[in-house]
């Protein structure tokens, strides 16, 4: 088990970047995968990356190549860096952890992201 903890939103404008960063309690190295979800407005929850513990990455088509998904096994943190930032990426960010052996998930609070002008 883990808690998480997300931060790092904030208001933008559009073509802007923003990091986002997920603190775990616990070593996250050789257990979870991680990653990220949003949530705009009168959508779905959806999944924006993930990273396995051996780094595999995997992202949605609607973000691949202006965001990056890291992690930090020594500092138990998960980053998603995020560049050329539009408008209908505005939404509530989660961090995400899943424990290999079990599927069980965790989420993080969230952190607000606001793309604006």
């Amino acid at each position: 088990q883990v808690q998480l903890v997300d931060s790092g939103g904030g208001l933008v404008q559009p073509g802007g970047s923003l990091r986002l960063s997920c603190a775990a309690s616990r070593s996250i190295f050789s257990t979870y995968t991680m990653g990220w979800y949003r949530q705009a407005p009168g959508k779905q929850r959806e999944l924006v990356a993930r990273i396995t513990r051996g780094g595999i990455t995997n992202y949605s088509g609607s973000v691949k190549g202006r965001l990056t998904i890291s992690r930090d096994n020594a500092k138990n943190l998960v980053y998603l860096q995020m560049n050329s930032l539009k408008p209908g990426d505005t939404a509530v960010c989660c961090c995400n952890a899943v424990e290999d052996y079990n599927n069980y998930s965790y989420w993080g609070q969230g952190t607000q992201v606001t793309v604006s002008s």
